[in-house]
């Protein structure tokens, strides 16, 4: 007889999935529905560390440290192919797991395998530096991979942010272990057994479930990584950057951000709306590049107040496995409190004007999903706490300018710089504004948009260092310098020093 009894899954430690050291189990659940998908392992402080001498011992092991740039490109290669052959599977499993609408989970889900084929490329392409130097010597570079990556990955993305770490961890010759987010950890344990089946090493993707006070913490501090890598809230990125570089090890970590949208009154009110909604409500406003502070030319406000509270108000919410459905839930009850917590603020504290949203929908049959409507507030000014502080739901607020530099003031008052966008038809204007945005990334009449090549990163409490790109990928490797003396003449420093032409 079926039974409907939930998976219980194991660590994915040297190549397969073994149980943890100890009985603690953790509930995974569908976000839309409430209903239990999964029960996953709690990774102890000793199955951490199994995991990251795994890793060691992989790193080191000829079966992947001996492969030659050219065969460690063809394998992930081999792998990208792989998954891109099973993305049906993984678009099903992370919509069910995050609760993201399932056409946005295709959208973004289908690019990954370009991640592996492109740093596949930097990995063949790579050259090493020959230096000119003063006097009769050849100087020149010899990069090695750093070892191994300890990698934190959160809930609102799962395989696109750990794609950003593992593509380049991989071409690198680097190894890894990934702690996913509790709240979303099967489609990362599905993805390393898919690339052991498809002729990874053992060892070099390992993956530990578990809590990230607990399990996130014995992975940062652990004294074999030689890379962290964070994707968090900015206070988890200060307690595991503080850990991890107690051990010296290399950091990247993309943490909280406060998106500000410039809108000048020359952009189609229209199209500034359509861009609104997306960047604000995409992934149910989960993302740290949400736009979710919305800077408009008082020209233009009124009308754009209007028009944003009615394309809110007609976004379908339900549950995001329908292809028909716009808007999924936030992850959990946790995070759903923590929205409306911020509506409660909104509207209590700081007296902002609510013109959509704000509420659990009235849906019977979404009352045991997480949901609540995408809100936009108006009349918002920099000292509010909506204006400061990061929501991370479907939440957008909008404030009023009149001048460009009063609009730059808005957009560069806040404790995040991760990323940034202009909307204007003026060439010159948008140039001028971008440089003068304090953030990583700038979208000019566009937003959410990143590829492979391009470098992804934040300033202030955004976080430090950069994924994607040639910069991520140089980031895994520890850099050489051999300087060869390129003449036979005697050298006797004591007896010879006047005639020495240099010391250092």
């Amino acid at each position: 007889m079926a039974t409907n009894t939930p998976r219980v899954h194991g660590l994915f430690i040297d190549g397969g999935e073994v149980p943890a050291s100890q009985g603690d189990l953790l509930d995974v659940v569908n976000p839309a529905t409430g209903a239990l998908l999964a029960r996953i392992s709690h990774a102890s402080d000793a199955d951490v560390d199994r995991a990251v001498k795994s890793a060691r011992a992989a790193f080191e092991d000829p079966a992947w440290a001996g492969l030659s740039n050219r065969t460690r490109a063809k394998l992930i290669n081999k792998l990208a192919d792989v998954f891109e052959a099973h993305l049906e599977e993984f678009f099903q499993l992370e919509t069910l797991n995050n609760g993201r609408s399932v056409n946005e989970t295709r959208a973004q889900i289908s690019r990954l395998p370009d991640f592996l084929r492109y740093n596949a490329g930097l990995a063949i392409a790579r050259r090493d530096a020959v230096i000119p130097v003063d006097g009769n010597y050849l100087n020149y570079t010899i990069r090695t991979p750093i070892g191994v990556v300890g990698n934190s990955t959160p809930f609102n993305h799962p395989l696109m942010i750990m794609m950003k770490s593992l593509a380049p961890t991989l071409a690198s010759g680097c190894t890894t272990v990934v702690k996913p987010s509790e709240y979303t950890p099967l489609t990362t344990l599905r993805l390393a057994a898919l690339f052991v089946e498809a002729g990874l090493p053992p060892g070099v993707f390992n993956v530990v479930t578990g809590l990230g006070p607990s399990t996130g913490r014995a992975l940062a501090e652990h004294p074999g990584l030689a890379k962290w890598v964070l994707t968090g809230g900015t206070e988890a990125g200060r307690i595991t950057g503080a850990l991890a570089g107690q051990n010296f090890a290399h950091q990247t970590l993309e943490l909280g951000g406060k998106t500000p949208v410039l809108v000048f009154d020359d952009f189609n009110v229209d199209q500034a709306v359509n861009y609104a909604a997306f960047g604000a409500f995409i992934g149910a406003g989960q993302t740290c590049i949400c736009g979710s502070r919305q800077i408009v030319q008082e020209k233009i406000y009124d009308e754009f107040v209007e028009k944003l509270a009615a394309k809110a108000k007609t976004i379908r919410i339900g549950n995001p496995i329908d292809p028909t459905v716009q808007l999924g839930p936030v992850v959990s009850a946790r995070q759903q409190q923590r929205v409306l917590n911020y509506i409660r603020i909104g509207l209590e504290e700081d007296r902002a004007r609510l013109v959509a949203g704000g509420r659990i929908p009235a849906d019977p049959a979404l009352q045991n999903g997480f949901f609540v409507e995408p809100t936009v507030f108006a009349d918002v000014t920099a000292q509010m706490r909506i204006f400061q502080e990061e929501v991370f739901g479907p939440f957008v607020s909008i404030t009023k300018f009149s001048t460009e530099e009063e609009g730059l003031a808005l957009a560069n008052h806040s404790q995040f710089g991760l990323a940034g966008a202009i909307r204007t038809n003026n060439l010159t204007r948008a140039h001028r504004v971008a440089a003068r945005l304090k953030c990583g990334i700038v979208w000019i009449n566009d937003h959410h948009r990143l590829d492979p090549a391009s470098p992804w990163g934040g300033v202030k409490d955004s976080g430090i260092g950069r994924e994607c790109g040639t910069e991520s990928f140089d980031q895994h490797f520890e850099t050489k310098s051999i300087m060869l003396r390129m003449e036979d003449s005697p050298f006797d420093w004591y007896k010879d020093t006047a005639s020495q032409p240099r010391l250092n």
